[in-house]
């Protein structure tokens, strides 16, 4: 089901289009947040990636690596979520997830791009490094094909995946980067992102 988490080939070639459209959502996803389900609240941490300042001074080769990795990680969730609320039939709360995950990421894409610039760094990691969570192009066929119940649980499957792959780069950061913004964004993701799984695994019980 679930690809080799090394996904390299993929991330490196996400297009641009996928990455812009997710950056976008920065304009819309605002006026969603009242659809989030109770305790799936990604800011829970109290930072706010859409307000954040663009993160200056200092960064070191961490900083640069989750940066330029969560990037299209958060494009791939946008994606996913974004195939869910296409749907008819889904369970309210399974929509909430997705609506809730695409108004996080959205904006923590933006304010991750602007901190590549900021550090005159590439928007794409170099060859050799691994990502870790993200679905082949056949799991993101399979999402897109599924109907009703069947995506529902396909998707809670493949996000708390995807969820952990994230966490497991965060954590990396909280211990190895530098920049104070960055670290900061991985705290937070770490805590709210372990939160969805275990909100997911429990959505997931009930379907």
């Amino acid at each position: 089901m679930l690809k080799d988490p090394i996904f390299v080939t993929r991330i490196l070639t996400i297009s641009a289009t996928t990455l812009a459209a997710a950056i976008a959502l920065t304009g819309c996803s605002a006026g969603s947040s009242g659809s989030s389900m109770p305790g799936m609240n990604h800011g829970s941490s109290g930072m706010s990636a859409s307000s954040a300042p663009v993160a200056a001074g200092d960064h070191n080769a961490a900083d640069t690596m989750f940066t330029q990795g969560m990037i299209p990680h958060h494009a791939q969730a946008v994606e996913m979520s974004d195939m869910m609320l296409k749907k008819q039939g889904i369970d309210p709360k399974v929509t909430a997830l997705a609506t809730k995950i695409k108004a996080a990421q959205g904006p923590e894409i933006t304010t991750m791009t602007g901190w590549l610039t900021t550090w005159n760094e590439p928007s794409q990691m170099s060859g050799g490094h691994s990502m870790t969570g993200m679905m082949g192009d056949d799991d993101l066929k399979k999402l897109d094909a599924a109907q009703s119940t069947d995506a529902a649980k396909l998707f809670l499957t493949q996000m708390i995946a995807h969820h952990q792959g994230a966490v497991m780069m965060a954590k990396t950061e909280e211990s190895d980067g530098k920049n104070a913004d960055a670290v900061a964004l991985s705290k937070n993701i770490v805590v709210s992102q372990q939160a969805e799984i275990q909100d997911m695994k429990d959505l997931l019980d009930t379907l």
